[in-house]
């Protein structure tokens, strides 16, 4: 990254900070993120009453492109990042990123088993600023076994595909892997509806998503402020971005309904029956 694209994201992110949007994709902009979540956490955090400046992220892979290193660098808060391959958490620890601030970079394949003990090994428990789970699988279930910390915002990818109106998600395994287990790469993660179902009985709001269709993004009831509640129709937005791949593993660049074609008649877990059903 370029000193002037940090420093253009320093003057934007002053911008959302004095700007109150009906839309939080009103306040995108990228300077590490995949998409323009840089710029919607920034104003989340401006906006939102944060008891403590720490965050967590999982499945980070090298940390170039990240939803929090911008959070990093440029608001000098704490943070615990995860991700399942050893050399990328090796990469990290030789980046001078991890000298410069206060980060900790843990080598783990996270499931529904081992991610309290690992928040608790690492002392991040109880209040913290940000959560953001991706981790293209068990999204729903690695969010529903948190127990031992309280974020004031939540992120998790959602599977767009999956549409708003059922809250499914796919069947629990613990090393769920998306290209292992279907080549397409699309069928994995959750519903949009089965995330805000989740997040009402954890005491969250849902507020919106991404312009991209891939994040939702969730805020504590108690620090929902001028932030408008949604339901996932309203917050809903369909993904446009085309990462479908033939058996060969080649991208093939489906577009709209075609891609949900693909991984029709597959297992999904509804999440309000508790029961398995086709995709």
């Amino acid at each position: 990254m370029k000193t002037q694209d940090f420093l253009i994201g320093q003057l934007l992110s002053r911008t959302v900070l004095n700007s109150k949007y009906k839309n939080i994709q009103d306040a995108e902009f990228k300077v590490f993120s995949q998409w323009g979540d840089d710029g919607i956490i920034q104003y989340l955090v401006n906006n939102i009453n944060i008891e403590k400046e720490k965050f967590i992220e999982f499945g980070v892979e090298n940390y170039l492109e990240s939803n929090t290193r911008f959070l990093l660098m440029n608001n000098n808060w704490s943070g615990l990042i995860i991700d399942g391959n050893k050399r990328n958490i090796e990469y990290i620890k030789n980046d001078e990123i991890y000298w410069k601030y206060d980060l900790i970079a843990k080598y783990s394949f996270v499931t529904a088993e081992n991610i309290n003990e690992l928040l608790i090994e690492n002392d991040f428990v109880g209040s913290i600023g940000l959560l953001h789970i991706d981790i293209d699988g068990n999204d729903y279930w690695i969010w529903k076994a948190i127990n031992v910390v309280e974020a004031d915002i939540v992120i998790v990818e959602y599977n767009s595909l999956f549409g708003f109106e059922k809250a499914i998600t796919i069947p629990y395994e613990p090393y769920f892997n998306r290209t292992k287990k279907h080549y397409s790469n699309l069928y994995a993660g959750t519903s949009l509806l089965a995330l805000c179902d989740l997040a009402e009985k954890k005491g969250y709001f849902f507020v919106g998503t991404n312009k991209a269709g891939n994040n939702a993004y969730f805020v504590k009831k108690n620090k929902i402020g001028n932030l408008k509640p949604l339901s996932a129709e309203e917050g809903f937005t369909l993904s446009k971005f085309r990462e479908s791949r033939d058996k060969k593993g080649k991208l093939t660049f489906l577009r709209g309904s075609e891609r949900l074609n693909i991984i029709k008649g597959l297992n999904v877990y509804n999440t309000r029956t508790n029961k398995i059903e086709k995709l």
